[in-house]
């Protein structure tokens, strides 16, 4: 099976591919959170109204970050790169894949030999990290976007910011039968990777690691040497994880948690347009190299499409963190109501001093098309150990006038909240929010129709059971653009529900009244 189905192209002088990883120029604007999806009840503010904040955006498709000193940095396809010191205000200083991109000398000469064997003329998504050595190695890759044609190598550079050198490359994809794949064996799309989206990480015990593959036969992992940053030999492709079968599977991330001792591996599944329903989801295992489970207990290497791109088969499985979705504007929040299409191709860090997660990750929003922005959200884990993603981008609570504290009491979280489901399919129709009430005695209700009950647990611990279903999740203290207030939210998690389509459906709730 080619993939001559799997990637729609944009018009234009670009003509980038959508479908998988590489797609959406760098340069597609400064799209916001837009749609006009109002309502809601509450006519008046609850929240501790103050000045407005800032935010300074960014276009960076499939942003890996990565911190050096003090500053944020995240790289991403079309060879474009951005920086912060505050997770909100981002400055671009690299893009497309030009002999004028700062990040290398003469680019096009230099990875003249990944961008022949894909046929392309540009990049996807890159991975930076520094080696003991004191260098910084980018992982790079090139594909032709409607085959798995590609070529994965490493360049290294003494500065974080460039110019890199190329070193060698690493992996090759999408031989033409008979030719051999770099397991010896004739490629198999179905089976073998797509040699794009790479990440490294550092294990527990420091031994480094790669993660890599998209759509065709996969998501992969190779073991790494810890000094030079190369494959150790005689691997192959490494060990096959998840997917299969040109399932749309792409954009895997790796981290560890310390406190739950678990590997997360995240995936972004379906397609990356803003039809393309794409969707970030998490599954775990207590080794690097796998096997990875879900929620439910499926090993993930045994989920494959039945056939190619068959979404039924798959999206039951692993556990949903977020997709397209928007909240209802209550009747006192102004702006253009908040939501997100097709957010997706993340990266996770996590700050050791403060023991505090984020997510980054790129999205589209209701009504700008393919325009798109780098986005950050605080991320939790919750008294099963999944993560669970704060529903509203990250601004400080250090930020808040007057001061708010951290804790949310159960009194705190007692009110009417703006609801969104995310639900397990794979689907370009963002989910609408819901009015649900968390009452002061324990009860779900609300106009939206959900009911059930609601414990707070201590620690912004929270559990709703509602239809059969346990949620548990986070509360915290969230900045709402539209009401110009740090509000009360929460973010929950089905994490072991009587199916496999129960199970890792993420809730996101924004108070809108006490």
């Amino acid at each position: 099976m080619t993939h001559q189905n799997r990637r729609r192209f944009l018009t234009g002088s670009a003509a980038l591919a959508l479908t998988a990883c590489g797609g959406g120029s760098s340069d597609a604007g400064t799209g916001g959170n837009t749609g006009g999806n109002t309502g809601g009840t509450t006519t008046s503010n609850p929240n501790p109204v103050q000045a407005a904040l800032s935010f300074g955006n960014a276009s960076v498709h499939d942003p890996s970050i990565v911190k050096e000193g003090g500053t944020y940095y995240v790289f991403g396809s079309h060879l474009a790169a951005a920086r912060t010191t505050d997770l909100m205000n981002w400055t671009k200083f690299a893009d497309l894949v030009t002999d004028s991109n700062p990040l290398f000398n003469q680019v096009t000469t230099q990875l003249a030999a990944a961008l022949s064997w894909a046929q392309t003329t540009t990049l996807w998504a890159p991975d930076v990290i520094k080696l003991s050595d004191g260098k910084y190695r980018m992982y790079y890759c090139a594909c032709k976007g409607d085959s798995p044609l590609s070529a994965l190598g490493v360049a290294t550079a003494t500065r974080i910011e460039g110019p890199y050198v190329h070193q060698q490359l690493l992996l090759k994809s999408g031989m033409v039968s008979p030719a051999l794949s770099e397991d010896g064996s004739v490629y198999d799309a179905t089976r073998h990777p797509n040699a794009v989206d790479p990440a490294v990480f550092r294990d527990a015990a420091g031994q480094l690691w790669m993660t890599y593959g998209s759509y065709a036969g996969g998501i992969y992992i190779l073991r790494l040497d810890a000094a030079t940053g190369l494959p150790v030999a005689g691997q192959g492709y490494g060990t096959h994880l998840l997917g299969g079968n040109h399932a749309e599977i792409e954009g895997a991330y790796v981290i560890y948690n310390p406190a739950t001792k678990y590997y997360y591996l995240f995936t972004s599944w379906g397609g990356l347009a803003a039809d393309g329903g794409y969707n970030v989801r998490v599954c775990r295992s207590a080794k690097p190299e796998g096997p990875y489970v879900d929620g439910f207990g499926k090993n993930m290497a045994t989920v494959r499409a039945s056939s190619a791109f068959n979404r039924p088969s798959i999206q039951d499985y692993g556990m949903k963190l977020m997709g397209g979705h928007q909240f209802a504007n209550a009747a006192f929040e102004t702006g253009t109501a908040l939501g997100y299409v097709s957010p997706g191709h993340n990266s996770a860090y996590h700050d050791a001093a403060t023991d505090r997660y984020f997510m980054v990750f790129h999205t589209r929003f209701p009504g700008k098309g393919e325009a798109h922005e780098v986005r950050v959200h605080e991320m939790h884990f919750n008294d099963d150990g999944w993560p669970v993603i704060a529903a509203l981008r990250y601004a400080p609570l250090s930020l808040a006038s007057p001061a708010q504290a951290a804790t949310v009491t159960a009194a705190d979280a007692t009110g009417t909240y703006k609801l969104v489901n995310h639900g397990k399919d794979i689907t370009a129709t963002s989910k609408a929010s819901i009015l649900v009430t968390l009452g002061s005695g324990g009860v779900v209700a609300g106009s939206g129709g959900m009911t059930g009950t609601w414990t707070h647990d201590g620690s912004n611990k929270i559990t709703i059971v509602s239809g059969g279903v346990t949620y548990k999740g986070v509360l915290s203290r969230q900045w709402n653009t539209n009401s110009s207030a740090f509000v009360v939210s929460f973010s929950a998690l089905s994490s072991t529900a009587s199916t496999a389509a129960a199970t890792g459906v993420a809730l996101w709730a924004v108070r809108v009244s006490a």
